[in-house]
């Protein structure tokens, strides 16, 4: 029997990616919560928790992939569920953030879908939020209440100092916006050059880009070609091939969310990169995996976050001071 002081933490899973959810529960040495999931005739979700929530510290983990609306109905639900069951904190894990990149008004009547997420996850009861990578920073502004945004940086950039630090490297941002980023990438890799790819896009065709010319001398070096999101990997791949054309001894693609849409992988897989790092924090289906590509695990970053929440602790000290 818990005193009514006691914490009590417990860890709950949507169906969109159980096997990140399992890791991260083993992780922290718990067990997921056992939770009946299913649609009604009629496409309704219906969530029930199989066992008492009243008091916990509830951690609810979804990943927003493909069908995302099904999937973020889903996780609203069980966060209404935790709610009304008298869960006494919930905190909504969200390794992806759904519509993400919808975060401001690029023309009149357009909606701001990002901001519209926040709303909704706290109107159905979250407390906080935790989120990795986010496509723009001022998201964390959106929700009215805590949010951790994790970088999935040390797990990339640690991963690539061990295999290619012996070579001569540079980190390219795929666009000017993302400098800032790219920054950080070059100081953890120990000060490497900084390029990036002078683009153009088209407001009417999502999803197209144009790669003009490369900012910075790439020429006999390594580049680390960084962004946080591949979806088509149309921009990824137009980006690598200006890099190889300007004289780069060759690129590795680093990425922390790989949706990869329809046709990423046939891009990725003919591109010039001699290697796609990603991590887990969506579902990579059998079919979309391939010789070159290489996939790391997020879970001891997320589990790591939870604890230091449970606990009260610092989520900005897991990044030097930098989160």
């Amino acid at each position: 029997m818990k005193k009514a002081t006691e914490k009590n933490l417990m860890v709950f899973s949507g169906r969109a990616h159980p096997e990140l959810a399992a890791e991260v529960a083993d992780a922290l040495g718990t067990p997921l919560v056992p939770t009946s999931a299913y649609e009604f005739a009629n496409s309704e979700i219906y969530i029930r928790y199989e066992e008492s929530v009243r008091g916990c510290d509830a951690f609810v983990l979804q990943s927003h992939t493909a069908p995302v609306n099904e999937w973020i109905m889903e996780h609203l639900i069980m966060v209404d569920a935790l709610k009304r069951a008298s869960a006494k904190r919930i905190t909504v894990v969200m390794p992806f953030w759904g519509y993400s990149r919808q975060d401001k008004k690029h023309r009149g009547r357009e909606p701001i879908s990002a901001r519209l997420m926040a709303d909704l996850f706290k109107t159905a009861g979250a407390d906080r939020i935790i989120t990795v990578d986010l496509h723009a920073d001022q998201l964390q502004g959106f929700f009215d209440g805590p949010v951790d945004h994790l970088m999935a940086l040390p797990i990339l950039t640690d991963y690539i100092k061990d295999k290619y630090g012996d070579q001569p490297l540079a980190v390219v941002s795929p666009d000017a916006g993302r400098i800032k980023v790219a920054e950080r990438w070059a100081e953890r890799l120990g000060g490497v050059p900084l390029a990036f790819i002078h683009k153009t896009r088209n407001i009417d065709r999502p999803n197209e880009t144009v790669a003009n010319r490369v900012v910075g001398d790439v020429t006999g070096k390594m580049c680390v070609l960084t962004d946080d999101i591949i979806d088509t990997g149309g921009t990824i791949v137009k980006a690598a091939e200006a890099l190889m054309n300007d004289g780069a001894a060759g690129v590795i693609i680093a990425a922390t969310h790989a949706i990869l849409s329809d046709p990423a992988v046939d891009r990725l897989k003919n591109s010039p990169a001699v290697e796609v790092v990603i991590t887990n924090t969506l579902p990579l289906a059998p079919e979309k995996e391939f010789d070159k590509l290489t996939c790391l695990s997020i879970a001891p970053l997320l589990s790591r976050a939870i604890k230091e929440v449970f606990e009260d602790g610092s989520v900005t000290s897991m990044f030097d001071g930098h989160a």
